[in-house]
């Protein structure tokens, strides 16, 4: 059957986009309006998306809670919890769904036909036919709700939602980005938060979230979007049967309106919450953005991604070093901010004063004039253009299906002009107009265009202020009990009875009939193979060279590994600096600036990190190595192995200044990011108090080595010849032709020069002899709190099982799918009101629980300490026990590009495991019975007596529960 045939549809467009390697079509369904995307291709990772615009008139989030709560039941599939149903029983490649300034997607997508559709069916029921209408405890439960247990409780909010924004609205970064997009977008729906403001989100009425489904979820608003090797024809006929045609057409007003450019630029200012230990001083964020268009002119769009590089990312590059060397602030980021109707340009400027802000316009602004004045370095155009397209071309998403990434472009166009469909999949006409153009000032006239002549701009500053989350906290708290006190006592009994209902309906179980309406796979359905391993060692001079040998699409990518044995203890943590350094810093012929254009103008990049593995019988030990990582095409391979020896040989790391710009940026970098993943932080420090492993990560990227960054910093003068002294000691260490190991991942073609350009650099290693160490664990139990401004925790618990005499099995992947979309989900999650909630059990014996953007501590960790009681208790019957096999495979079958199974393979090799035993484990999952969950109950209940936990979160969290923790210090000092 030919597309065409579909009756019930009209095909708007039709056209080869080479760029992608698939066939689109653009189809209107006549009867319901809904408008329908096809990519065809001989992708098996299929993709199935289906798009509502939903401009949000307010902060209360409602359209984020409609996202959560759509997928708590439906007309055909009536359980509490569809998604997670799906999850622990479906072959799914991706399953969510998100929310977006202006738009909520819920993608699915699998390799397996069958579960394709199972997905399909299960999102179309959901978003037009929730049970939301049914049961407001979706709402609560999802949305906010008020807590009260008790009369005399004090009365609280809870929710879902309501605690991951409380999460994200503690993230200084976060809530300054909000800002921006809210002050250069005020009359659009850009100008609120779609996501909630938590002080707004208990503003939402159960009956305007109602009215925001009824309004938005209709197939006149919805953009359907099909990718991948399937019968499209028979996708659509069955949409049409079983959805769309029970839908007449109407009107929905959810045009997404253009802001009225501003006559003169706007200033605002807003104050974030840091800690009692924080400083106030120089931890202002200085900011500009300007709208620089709109989402429809591909060739614009992709020309602001290159002066994205060209002016900020790129190290050296003019506008980041002009504010640097100008003395304001520590680190310079920002870039162009895609993704919605009119895209703008930031330049942000952390840890400075706000007594700055003047310089810091001027500074931008002179640079500016100086650029299109002068002209903008071609090399680095060159180098930004070639770096956008090789990632264009290759395609690499990670974990994440191409063809989803390709549905979240398509809606930068798409949603605003039903005309222009296509257009973000077919970009290299316009990397090659940008090539001709570069030499002509195209780039020049567009600075001077959109951002030295446009007031629609703003400077927006966040300012620290101590205090504010226990005033914002206080506030609520006084609202919360000034109307407790304005309810009659009848009133509060209902509070009540609405508490212990909203409880009941969580502690209810799903009907056996209700559970069986969820379409799954059968245990025939799984394929029996386990992944194979791609290892042929090659042995050249006296080095291994590990050949992953993939079609790599003549792409060769490339690891330089480097045993880190001969590292003494005391410059562990400077390994983390090294990294950060070597490609940043000038070399013999090239400033560092230089330096990074020549790399990205002919090579996917050179960077530089460390890597630990583990073998089986390193129990307290591990595998340091420090990675030199590379991508190429062949005929490039002579030019990156020159960069690779300019890099190791003759980089200078006595320059001072430049020392201090990496690690002010360093501090601030990670002052951030280690409070927003504070799960991560948890679970790595709660596991260096006992696993070498996590001890080494912790060192070289975790809370111990930010101790290092801090001190460095504030101390620069006087421990700046140390820090430079350290360095040189750890190349002479590190790069030697003893330590070396390569992995290569590339065909026969690709992999033919690699062993002579290997012995060449081999003999260029350093030999000197050195005074070589080795490193000293610090394996102690501390269990820490680490304070934070913050309104939420992050809880680890951490522990060994091999340490209390237990084996790896198979059936550990299981329990992670069971506690962490079962019992963890629902008592962590539904009842506890926290965002995420996470397990592992890994094959070294190292294992964690742990919570994510959680308002709770002690409760977490008491439901934490009933795990094993809950599994010794576990049942299931065929159905179920299937279901989780199945989605236990799933975790274990995503898809992997020839990059990521040549990862896998070199962790394998390390490790030292085989197909033989990856096959053994597959066998174990494929076999497994509930007694074999039951008979984990022991183990758990080992790694949990080991008692190793840490805590990220707010300080008033961690003052109640001291007792718990043994040490509490802020995470910034």
């Amino acid at each position: 059957m030919q597309i065409t045939d579909c009756s019930a549809y009209e095909v708007l467009q039709k056209e080869r986009i080479e760029d992608v390697h698939a066939d689109g079509y653009l189809l209107r369904h006549k009867k319901s309006g809904a408008r329908v995307m096809l990519l065809a291709n001989d992708d098996e990772n299929k993709v199935f998306n289906i798009i509502f615009r939903t401009p949000p008139a307010d902060s209360t989030g409602v359209a984020h809670i409609l996202e959560h709560s759509v997928l708590c039941g439906s007309r055909q599939f009536p359980l509490k919890d569809p998604f997670v149903e799906l999850v622990k029983g479906s072959l799914n490649t991706f399953l969510n769904a998100m929310t977006y300034p202006d738009k909520t997607m819920y993608p699915v997508a699998s390799c397996n036909d069958q579960d394709f559709k199972n997905l399909m069916h299960v999102y179309m029921d959901a978003v037009f036919y929730p049970n939301i209408y049914e049961k407001e405890e979706i709402f609560r439960q999802e949305g906010w709700h008020y807590q009260l247990d008790q009369v005399e409780d004090p009365l609280k909010y809870n929710g879902v939602v309501y605690n991951e924004m409380k999460g994200a609205f503690s993230s200084s970064e976060e809530v300054l980005e909000r800002e921006i997009f809210n002050v250069l977008f005020p009359d659009t729906p850009y100008g609120v938060e779609s996501g909630g403001d938590p002080k707004c989100i208990p503003d939402l009425t159960y009956e305007n979230f109602l009215a925001f489904h009824g309004k938005y979820y209709h197939p006149s608003n919805s953009y359907i979007f099909l990718y991948g090797n399937m019968d499209m024809a028979e996708r659509l006929e069955w949409m049409d049967r079983e959805y769309l045609s029970k839908f007449d057409q109407i009107t929905v007003d959810s045009r997404i309106a253009k802001q009225k450019p501003f006559e003169k630029p706007v200033e605002h200012k807003i104050f974030y919450p840091v800690g009692e230990n924080d400083s106030e001083e120089e931890n202002t964020y200085l900011t500009y953005s300007m709208v620089v268009g709109d989402g429809l002119d591909v060739k614009r769009c992709t020309a602001f991604e290159v002066l994205d590089y060209v002016l900020l990312s790129a190290p050296g590059a003019p506008l980041r070093q002009a504010l640097l060397d100008a003395g304001i602030g520590k680190d310079v980021d920002g870039g162009y901010n895609d993704g919605i109707y009119q895209p703008f340009f930031t330049v942000e400027v952390k840890s400075a004063e706000e007594k700055d802000k003047e310089k810091f316009l001027q500074v931008i602004r002179e640079t500016l004039e100086k650029l299109v004045k002068d002209g903008i370095d071609q090399k680095a155009i060159a180098a930004g253009i070639n770096y956008l397209e090789f990632r264009f071309r290759e395609s690499d998403y990670g974990s994440y299906p191409r063809g989803l990434m390709y549905s979240i472009d398509v809606c930068e166009s798409w949603l605003y002009d039903d005309n222009k469909p296509f257009v973000h999949l077919e970009k290299l006409q316009a990397f090659d107009e940008l090539k001709k153009e570069a030499g002509e000032g195209f780039f020049e006239q567009l600075i001077q265009e959109t951002m030295l002549d446009n007031p629609h701009s703003a400077v927006v500053l966040g300012i620290p202020k101590k205090g504010l989350t226990t005033q914002e906290e206080k506030q609520t708290e006084e609202k919360l009990a000034a109307y407790k006190a304005s309810l009659s006592q009848e009133q509060l009994e209902e509070l009540v009875e609405k508490t212990r209902k909203l409880k009941e309906f969580q502690d209810s179980e799903d009907s056996a009939e209700a559970k069986e309406k969820i379409p799954m796979l059968k245990r025939g359905d799984i394929g029996k193979e386990a992944l194979k391993i791609y290892n042929t060692p090659h042995h050249v001079t006296g080095n291994t060279v590990l050949h992953h040998n993939l079609d790599t699409n003549g792409i060769t990518y490339l690891t330089l590994l480097f045993d880190t044995k001969q590292v003494p203890d005391e410059l562990i943590s400077y390994m983390g600096i090294l990294k950060s350094v070597l490609g940043y810093v000038d070399t013999a012929h090239f400033t560092y600036g230089e330096l990074f254009h020549e790399i990205n103008a002919q090579s996917g990049g050179i960077n530089c990190g460390l890597q630990v593995f583990q073998g089986k019988e390193q129990k307290d030990d591990c595998l340091r190595m420090f990675g030199v990582k590379t991508k190429y095409l062949v005929e490039k391979e002579e030019f990156v192995f020159s960069m690779i020896r300019e890099i190791l040989f003759t980089s200078k790391l006595d320059d001072d200044k430049r020392l201090y710009e990496i690690l002010s940026q360093q501090k601030a970098r990670l002052q951030s990011s280690l409070a927003a993943a504070g799960h991560s932080t948890a679970v790595m420090r709660a596991a260096s108090y006992y696993s070498p492993v996590s001890n080494f990560q912790d060192r070289i990227a975790g809370i111990g080595y930010f101790r290092l960054i801090e001190d460095l910093e504030k101390h620069f003068e006087e421990k700046k010849e140390t820090l430079k002294e350290n360095l040189k000691k750890l190349m002479l260490l590190i790069f030697r032709p003893e330590n070396l190991f390569v992995s290569v991942t590339t065909d026969e073609k690709g992999y033919l020069g690699v062993e002579g350009r290997v012995s060449t650099l081999r003999h260029l290693l350093y030999q000197t002899p050195v005074q070589t160490g080795k490193i000293h664990y610090d394996l102690e139990q501390k269990n820490e709190g680490f304070s934070t401004a913050g309104q939420v925790q992050y809880v680890a618990v951490s522990g060994n099982y091999k340490e209390a005499g237990y084996a790896y099995t198979g059936a550990l992947r299981i329990l992670k799918v069971i506690l962490s979309y079962d019992y963890l989900w629902m008592n962590i999650r539904v009842k506890g009101g926290a965002y995420g909630c996470m397990s592992s059990f890994k094959r070294s014996g190292d294992s964690f629980l742990v919570s994510y953007r959680d308002p709770h501590l002690k409760n977490t960790l008491e439901v934490f300490e009933k795990t094993p009681e809950y599994l010794r208790a576990f049942t299931a019957d065929e159905r179920e026990m299937t279901k989780y096999i199945i989605g236990t495979i799933s975790d274990l079958d995503v898809p992997l590009n020839p990059y990521a199974k040549g990862e896998l393979s070199l962790g394998a090799w390390f490790a030292g495991v085989t197909e033989e035993e990856l096959q053994e484990e597959r066998n174990q999952i494929l076999t497994a019975q509930p007694e074999d969950i039951q008979a984990l109950g022991d183990l758990v209940e080992s790694v949990l007596k080991q008692k190793n936990i840490c805590v990220v979160g707010s300080e008033s969290a961690l003052e109640k529960n001291r007792e718990i923790l043994k040490q509490i210090e802020p995470l910034v000092k």
